[in-house]
């Protein structure tokens, strides 16, 4: 126990807050209301991903403002979700397994960082989550509009999760 009140007392002296502590204070910075909300696109657009960034965007947006309905719009902080990756597998319509020994599951994966942003502009607690959907949540493999409904699926699972992480 001495063990991790010396190392918050350090991560304060040093400007910084250990990963439980920050959990803890996001729910308590905000007060459950924010300010805004906004998704943050910029990591994927410098690696290419260009016009599915902004679908991502604009989905995870709204997303966003459906799992958080009834806290936005207070005086508390803004809400920024960074997508830092976001990677849709090969997807061909089957979920099964050479030998029945497990792996083979096909998932598309979106990596973020809620923040939690002041009016200063400082960050002032952070929650990183990792969202794994099935690729089969598009539809069938075949259907030009498959992938754009992942996008969508991912988004929508990333805001539900993280409503949940949040409301502790």
């Amino acid at each position: 126990m001495r063990t991790l009140a010396l190392a918050a007392a350090l991560g304060l002296a040093l400007g910084t807050v250990p990963a439980r502590a920050q959990e803890a204070s996001f729910a308590a910075l905000s007060g459950g209301v924010y300010s805004d909300i906004r998704v943050d696109v910029r990591p994927l657009l410098a690696q290419g991903y260009g016009g599915q960034a902004e679908a991502l965007r604009a989905d995870l947006t709204a997303a966003l403002r459906r799992s958080f309905a009834g806290r936005v719009g207070g005086r508390g902080p803004a809400l920024v979700v960074v997508v830092n990756a976001l990677s849709l597998r090969s997807f061909a319509g089957s979920q099964g397994s050479r030998g029945g020994f497990g792996g083979g599951g096909q998932n598309d994966y979106m990596d973020g960082e809620a923040l939690l942003i002041g009016r200063g502009g400082a960050v002032l607690a952070r929650h990183p989550q990792l969202t794994a959907t099935p690729s089969s949540y598009g539809g069938a493999w075949y259907d030009p509009a498959s992938e754009r409904r992942r996008v969508t699926a991912v988004a929508d699972i990333y805001a539900e999760w993280l409503r949940r992480a949040l409301a502790n």
